[in-house]
């Protein structure tokens, strides 16, 4: 019986489908990535975010990932606006897609400051991107080698991105199914109010029921436009959700270039006429000599090695599977996960609580018994002291750096305790973590943090 099953499932796997939906795909993230990392340094960003800090929260077990310097990190930002430029045109597109998936996540790991869904997200679909052949139709690899050529691929080249779409949007809304979304309309009775200048809509922001309206129709949209969007007859409404929706949020929250990653990475639901209806309007502005005079003679499907499709189907079982289940390690630690954190990253937690804090650090030398209070400000940008003050990983970071800093001044084994004060949803400012532990002999683990005080209402 177990054979049968997989037998079915992977002849459902490799059944043919038109690469198409394919190279739209590569043509829409590669160009929404360029338009992302172009704003980025326009911004000033590489200043702000990686070569001005004094110091970086690098990621657990990521420690040796370092900013290379001023013109270290313009190169790297200069090698990801060329490579989503390749990746745009199908041009050498193995090498750029491999070369942005590692210098994208490398800038991603070096400040745990900026850690944001969709730059794992960006991380993620560029992963998958490198196991399939993306510019085998529509791009300039193509036009160089025309026996690249495909019409047909297996169905998984396209169904994994379908599937870890859905994945994000079903985790994100499982993630919304708490008291404080669903029953107190936290934290959304606390931002919309923000909007209540706006004209027209601005009036109603400032009503409750308008937060709870918000805060259901969030959780049932991110639970539910997934499948809507793999049904045939709920598709194209679905995608017209998706469109408002995130222009709406993008609108109303500023949250940077998600809303518009996800509109395009969701045209992959759509079936291949659909596809090819967007590459013949692109190639209306192509001439005779460009990918536009590259015909299929023959329907030309791509084959894999026994041994190649074993390996990219391993990958992506390994892939899935961190997944599905990296989103409930939480349930492996005590207490509240909105006050701890423990476990609160890469698990598609979006716009899910309004934190805020304030934090004292002090430095005492064990033999003369003098103390000192730490400028943080001396060390961290705005933003660095703003996200460490309620992010008790972060705090343990900034304390043994600050251990080392005196250290260097010649204190022995200095003790460091930090008062913070935080609030969260609207619920009070408390005492966040114990002010009595030396946190600079207090070690990173996976395990729970003990000195992290629990939360009351």
């Amino acid at each position: 019986m177990f054979s049968s099953i997989k037998k079915r499932f992977s002849s459902y796997l490799n059944r043919p489908k038109h690469i198409a939906p394919l190279a739209v795909f590569r043509l829409v993230f590669g160009s929404i990535m360029f338009i992302s990392t172009v704003r980025f340094v326009l911004k000033g960003w590489v200043n702000t975010f990686y070569i001005n800090p004094k110091f970086h929260f690098t990621f657990y077990g990521f420690d040796w990932v370092k900013p290379l310097g001023a013109t270290g990190m313009y190169l790297l930002f200069f090698v990801l606006i060329i490579t989503t430029s390749l990746i745009t045109l199908g041009l050498f597109y193995r090498i750029a897609i491999t070369t942005f998936f590692l210098v994208f996540t490398y800038v991603e790991l070096i400040d745990k400051t900026t850690y944001l869904n969709h730059y794992y997200l960006v991380s993620v679909i560029s992963f998958l991107m490198i196991l399939v052949p993306a510019h085998r139709y529509f791009s300039l690899d193509v036009l160089r080698n025309p026996q690249l050529l495909l019409t047909n691929v297996p169905w998984w080249t396209i169904d994994i991105f379908k599937f870890q779409i859905l994945l994000v949007y079903f985790l994100a809304g499982i993630s919304k199914l708490n008291y404080d979304w669903l029953l107190d309309a936290m934290p959304l009775k606390i931002w919309l109010p923000a909007n209540n200048q706006l004209p027209v809509i601005g009036i109603f922001l400032s009503k409750a029921w308008v937060a709870y309206v918000f805060s259901w129709f969030g959780a049932l949209f991110d639970l539910a436009i997934g499948f809507l969007l793999l049904n045939d007859r709920t598709r194209k409404p679905a995608y017209l959700l998706v469109v408002l929706f995130h222009l709406a949020t993008g609108f109303l929250f500023k949250i940077g270039m998600f809303p518009y990653i996800m509109i395009c990475v969701t045209l992959v639901f759509f079936p291949e006429t659909t596809h090819l209806k967007i590459i013949n309007w692109f190639k209306r502005f192509s001439s005779s000599t460009t990918v536009n005079s590259i015909r299929p003679v023959d329907n030309r499907y791509y084959k894999l090695l026994l041994w190649k499709r074993n390996s990219i189907w391993f990958v992506l079982w390994i892939h899935f599977s961190i997944q599905l289940l990296l989103p409930f390690r939480y349930l492996l630690y005590p207490g509240k996960l909105y006050w701890t954190e423990e476990g609160y990253r890469f698990s598609w937690r979006v716009m899910l609580m309004e934190k805020g804090g304030t934090i004292f650090f002090r430095v005492k030398d064990p033999e003369s018994g003098k103390k000192a209070e730490i400028l943080n400000s001396y060390y961290l940008t705005d933003l660095q002291e703003r996200m460490m003050a309620t992010q008790p990983d972060m705090i343990l970071q900034f304390a043994h750096f600050i251990a080392q800093e005196y250290s260097y001044k010649g204190i022995k084994n200095p003790v460091v305790t930090a008062e913070s004060y935080v609030t969260l949803n609207g619920s009070g400012s408390k005492l966040y973590i114990d002010s009595t532990v030396n946190l600079s002999v207090e070690h990173e683990t996976f395990d729970h943090k003990k000195w992290i005080h629990p939360f009351h209402n």
